[in-house]
């Protein structure tokens, strides 16, 4: 049965909340702002606090359950990483105070760079981006910026393999590149002899996804990366799927000039919800002076305060290619990431990659003699692929396989994504996951599969157990109802 809707809760005469008399002296309102009529619901407080906790138990989270969605990597959020960032002097901290006043802000951002800076193996970062899509922008916005200032204007194109993340290809058309796509070859690796063909004196860089949206590892990278630089080009790299290199692989060591990193996948900041998000952006030394400011650096000569602690100043690069959003970047993101990676420390996290990836295999190992997992010759990295195609089960699909994992307790994975994969499901268990939850988790696949061969109308008509049933997803998102009550 559906919930109620607030106003169904309504009764003349109930009051949630009553207003104390004003310490200040009344006004009236101006005419032309008031209204005859005001048709609020009337209800109690105790009615309207049970009425959203019902609602909020109608979600399903990573606070309640498994949460595979691959390429995303929503995994468990620790608290003190929440207790720090409402820390008192954090949370209440205005970006337009004097920067004297805010230096334990200033220095957690600069720490944060820096470790930033040495996790991935680069020279510089700027934590302006708003989010991973936004960095990925600033990051192409500042490679174009690159060539420009060496007078190479010629420098059109973006190469993306078909293995990239999905915001690649629009982030270079905002950026007014040409998008060219490269095939993967058999093992799920970039096509080099597609590469090579493209190369030439009007590519701006190439786009990767390292490890790509297949699960895997790019077995020639450093031969890729070779190539792009010898055509003058600049290698991206997206580092959305950096959970998976953490304390093992540095992208700026194996050549990549520029990456972004998801501080809500990677560093465990809040997920979801339409933000605020974080994007940081990280470049090799050649790029250093592009970056967007205002980037926070020890002030010159290394002032210090009173006390002896040196302080802290913004300042912007020389050839910077401006602000990417007002203010100073989503600090209450930053200083979450901050804790995390203050918390797990150099073997912390390379314990966090090493787990991410065992998980993974270790689903993929049970999983593929019912699912096909395209390259399942290889081992993945941190996520899995696989093809909700059922031997004995021609008419079930990847989506109703989605929709019957909500019934066994289990948020879907991600579906039909790479677009490369038929029916892909894509399943992403993160290092917080246990074997006991993996395995429950790979039990309700295994069931499920069977229910297709014995019962598709099962499968077909899922969900069962959640309040809304199969839905319609595309009208919803083309003809949006966006107030609670029809007519």
């Amino acid at each position: 049965m559906l919930e109620p809707l607030i106003y169904d809760l309504s009764s003349p005469g109930r009051t949630g909340v009553t207003m104390p008399e004003p310490d200040v002296p009344r006004f009236d309102f101006p005419a032309d702002l008031l209204r005859d009529d005001l048709p609020l619901p009337e209800v109690s407080q105790i009615d309207v606090t049970r009425h959203f906790t019902r609602l909020s138990r109608l979600n399903m989270a990573i606070d309640t359950t498994m949460y595979p969605l691959g390429s995303c990597t929503m995994k468990y959020n620790p608290r003190v990483n929440e207790d720090v960032a409402r820390m008192a002097g954090f949370a209440h901290a205005h970006p337009l105070q004097d920067p004297v006043t805010v230096q334990g802000a200033l220095y957690l951002m600069y720490q944060l760079q820096e470790f930033l800076k040495e996790i991935g193996g680069f020279a510089g970062v700027s934590l302006q981006p708003a989010a991973g899509a936004q960095g990925e922008f600033t990051g192409i916005l500042i490679m174009r910026a690159y060539h420009r200032a060496r007078g190479d204007h010629k420098r059109v194109k973006m190469l993306i393999p078909d293995s990239a993340h999905g915001t690649n290809p629009a982030s270079s058309a905002m950026a007014g590149l040409k998008v060219v796509e490269l095939p993967s070859d058999a093992r799920g690796n970039v096509d080099l002899d597609a590469l090579k063909a493209s190369l030439d004196d009007t590519v701006c860089g190439l786009m990767i996804t390292n490890p790509n949206t297949l699960g895997m590892f790019e077995e020639h990278i450093e031969e890729v990366v070779k190539a792009v630089h010898a055509a003058g080009g600049l290698v991206y790299g997206d580092g959305a799927n950096m959970n998976a290199l953490l304390g093992i692989a540095k992208p700026g060591e194996i050549g990549f000039d520029v990456m972004h990193y998801n501080l809500h996948k990677t560093f465990s900041t809040p997920h979801g919800g339409g933000g605020p998000g974080s994007g940081p952006v990280a470049v090799a030394r050649h790029l250093v002076d592009f970056l967007p400011g205002p980037i926070v650096r020890p002030t010159p000569g290394s002032e210090k305060d009173a006390e002896g602690v040196p302080l802290y100043e913004w300042f912007t690069p020389r050839h910077s290619i401006g602000r990417m959003r007002a203010f100073w970047g989503n600090f209450g993101m930053l200083a979450r990431a901050y804790t995390y990676i203050r918390v797990h420390g150099e073997e912390g996290l390379r314990a966090v990659s090493k787990h991410a990836v065992l998980n993974a295999n270790y689903v993929q190992a049970r999983i593929r003699h019912v699912y096909p997992v395209p390259h399942g010759e290889r081992h993945c990295m941190h996520e899995v692929i696989a093809q909700g195609k059922l031997a004995g089960a021609p008419d079930v699909r990847a989506l109703d396989i989605a929709k019957r994992l909500m019934d066994y307790g289990f948020h879907p994975p991600t579906n039909y994504f790479p677009l490369i994969v038929p029916e892909a499901l894509m399943i992403e268990p993160t290092e917080t996951e246990s074997k006991q939850t993996l395995d429950e988790f790979v039990d309700a696949l295994l069931a499920i599969a069977e229910e297709a061969r014995q019962s598709p109308e099962l499968l077909k008509s899922a969900p069962h157990t959640a309040p809304l049933k199969r839905l319609d997803e595309v009208k919803a998102a083309k003809d949006l109802v966006l107030c609670c009550r029809v007519g």
